[in-house]
């Protein structure tokens, strides 16, 4: 029963990632029957925008973990000493989503914006075996402790609120306070996906990552349409006027993701999500424990 139910689950995930390479192969032919030239441009931004550089965000600065070796880098607004609030950032974004927070809770806390294991100036290790959940757990709390502080108010959106449910989940001595943003607690939507079609094929870039090189290749084309659109269309994009991304904005994003290797690391991420090793431990964890009942836990969905 075991081995059948085994089966049956792999049989999905390859299916499913091959329906997804097969639609993302369809468009990248029609790009190419309509402008071929366009297609295949792939422009990396050699300066950053000024926006990067803003000191009203805070300090740049980088810390090295002793026991994996990688260096983090972050930015940081607030004075030291004050309460700790971490901020973990979703895809395919990194710490310059935080900006506005950043202004905005300097006044009360040490906010701090990370770049996440292979994203922005963080080291990316090359091999995904380096992006399994456990060490992406372990990496929150090493820096927590580097940085000087046991505890903190921990803030993730999409794949950061993923990292930060487990970390509260594993370690929540570590955490006063968590929010979540747009990312439900990791036992719920692993049975909501699987029992709702709809939302298995909303999710569909899961499966689709996991294909070695393709995926990169897609978000580089026609100059990284497909990086505009998750931040600009009417579908993905920021809606609210007066919200939206300027053109400064996504020249920061597109700084970073245009170099050459940058979406390896990111989509890493996503490719052990079917067969780390940590996978069954993690299920029991999720099904056995929940945060603390002296933290306050909020999850928004958007």
């Amino acid at each position: 029963m075991v081995a059948a139910r085994a089966l049956l689950f792999w049989a999905l995930v390859y299916s499913y990632c091959g329906v997804c390479a097969c639609i993302a192969g369809l468009r990248l032919l029609w790009s190419i029957g309509r402008r071929p030239g366009e297609t295949f441009r792939w422009v990396v931004r050699e300066n950053p925008p000024a926006c990067l550089n803003d000191p009203s965000l805070g300090t740049h600065c980088y810390v090295r973990i002793k026991d994996s070796g990688l260096r983090f880098h972050y930015v940081a607004a607030g004075e030291r000493g004050k309460p700790l609030m971490l901020l973990l950032h979703g895809f395919p974004e990194f710490w310059y989503s935080w900006r506005h927070q950043l202004r905005e809770f300097k006044s009360e806390y040490r906010v701090v914006a990370l770049d996440l294991r292979g994203y922005g100036e963080t080291d990316a290790p090359s091999h995904k075996e380096n992006y399994k959940l456990d060490c992406l757990i372990t990496d929150i709390k090493d820096i927590l402790e580097s940085l000087g502080y046991n505890k903190c108010v921990l803030i993730g959106h999409d794949w950061g609120g993923m990292i930060a449910w487990l970390v509260a989940i594993c370690y929540p001595e570590m955490v006063t306070k968590l929010i979540v943003v747009n990312f439900p607690h990791p036992s719920v939507f692993t049975e909501y996906i699987l029992r709702h079609p709809s939302q298995l094929i909303k999710s569909g870039y899961y499966f689709f990552f996991q294909m070695p090189w393709f995926p990169e290749f897609m978000f580089t084309v026609n100059d990284f349409k497909v990086l505009k659109s998750l931040f600009t269309s009417q579908a993905t994009g920021i809606g609210r006027k007066g919200c939206r991304l300027t053109t400064e904005d996504i020249e920061a994003y597109l700084y970073f993701f245009s170099q050459p290797g940058a979406l390896t690391g990111p989509i890493n991420h996503y490719r052990n999500i079917f067969r780390d090793d940590g996978a069954p431990e993690l299920c029991n964890m999720l099904k056995h424990h929940s945060c603390s009942k002296n933290k306050t836990s909020v999850a928004i969905n958007c």
